[in-house]
């Protein structure tokens, strides 16, 4: 049975770190173990990490990717499930991404949508609709397979084993998830459950400056990969591998 590590960066955020290390507590398929990425906290963060049961590991390097990779690097399960802060997973979650991966092999990476809130209705259509509707679309179509979405991340050990060193983990102002996908190598096979849900706070969307602020970051994240490497390439090479399997 594949061993689980549930990986959450964390940078004071220790209210809504509670209630996604509860949510974790009440998963019908418990988690081998959790990994608290404290950021550099200044608020309680580590201590509510520990007293949920999680393992604490400090990275100093502020950013999402940063503080991803440190924990990626730290678990040791088999399949690392990457959750935010604010992510509240269905009692279901686990269970569910390690029967899917059961049943696929050579299933590499599983990604799903969130479920807004904190908002307005309003907030969260644009976050669910056009921000995230839009990266599945557009991405998918970029890249020729579907994306990923950080909140809501599972890959096998092996796999960031084999992309650790290829993707931008050292860097603070760019999207973690979207880096992670353009890494993923041709013969790595990704799959984007619609129906594989957490909830996921709307509060990155509160004010357009906030929202302004993330496509900016993924137009930044695109155009420095594409820059050391043409994302279309990265296309082609997967289509062609594709292709070269289809043939008789």
């Amino acid at each position: 049975m594949a061993r689980v590590s549930v990986v959450v960066p964390a940078l004071n955020d220790s209210l809504m770190l509670a209630q996604c290390l509860a949510a974790l507590a009440s998963q019908t398929r418990q988690p081998d173990e959790i990994v608290v990425v404290d950021n550099g906290s200044t608020d309680d963060t580590a201590a509510v990490a520990a007293a949920g049961g999680a393992r604490v590991v400090t990275e100093p390097i502020r950013g999402i990717f940063p503080a991803t990779a440190a924990g990626f690097d730290a678990a040791n399960g088999d399949l690392f499930a990457r959750l935010d802060a604010d992510s509240i997973p269905p009692t279901d979650w686990l269970a569910r991404v390690v029967d899917a991966f059961d049943a696929d092999p050579g299933l590499d990476f599983l990604s799903g949508p969130g479920d807004f809130y904190g908002s307005t209705r309003f907030v969260h259509w644009i976050a669910e609709t056009l921000y995230i509707g839009g990266y599945v679309w557009f991405v998918g179509l970029l890249l020729g397979h579907p994306p990923l979405f950080g909140s809501n991340v599972i890959l096998r050990s092996d796999a960031w084993q084999r992309i650790r060193s290829t993707v931008h983990r050292d860097l603070r102002e760019i999207h973690d998830d979207l880096d992670l996908a353009i890494h993923v190598e041709p013969d790595q096979r990704v799959r984007f459950d619609l129906t594989l849900r957490v909830g996921v706070s709307a509060r990155p969307f509160a004010t357009w400056s906030g929202f302004a602020r993330r496509i900016d970051w993924a137009f930044g994240t695109l155009r420095l990969n594409n820059r050391e490497r043409p994302l279309l390439d990265r296309r082609r090479e997967r289509r062609a591998r594709e292709r070269a399997q289809a043939r008789p």
